[in-house]
């Protein structure tokens, strides 16, 4: 066999291989979250998430919109020197997200369904 017919169906090959695997993956939200901050951070925006007294009396004195999580979910970094993450029943995670000029920290309880925000600080700059 020539070679010039080992490319024409090497390329025939790959181009069904292409179209077979965009149809059977086209439709699904996959996505490549293999960090363990990205890991993290989406493992909090799927779950329901509840608020503390005091987180929503910080937003409230700030006049801040609890929307402003949302962001800092996408965006935000995960402390893993401050984060508990062998505390029981649920893990503890310190996420730090700027806005505006300012840099703040949340204090997240990830339960197995409910993602608390339990604190949130202004950091201070180091």
């Amino acid at each position: 066999m020539k070679l010039i017919h080992r490319f024409g169906y090497f390329g025939v090959g790959l181009f069904f291989g292409i179209v077979l695997l965009t149809f059977f993956l086209g439709g699904k939200k996959a996505s490549c979250d293999y960090s363990p901050n990205a890991r993290v951070l989406k493992n909090i925006k799927i779950k329901e998430r509840k608020w503390s007294e005091e987180s929503l009396s910080f937003f409230m004195d700030r006049e801040i919109d609890t929307s402003y999580i949302s962001e800092v979910l996408k965006n935000g970094d995960v402390d893993f020197n401050l984060s508990d993450t062998d505390a029981k029943p649920c893990n503890i995670y310190y996420v730090t997200g700027t806005r505006e000029t300012e840099e703040l920290e949340f204090r997240i309880q990830n339960c197995d369904s409910i993602a608390t925000i339990q604190k949130v600080k202004i950091r201070a700059a180091e």
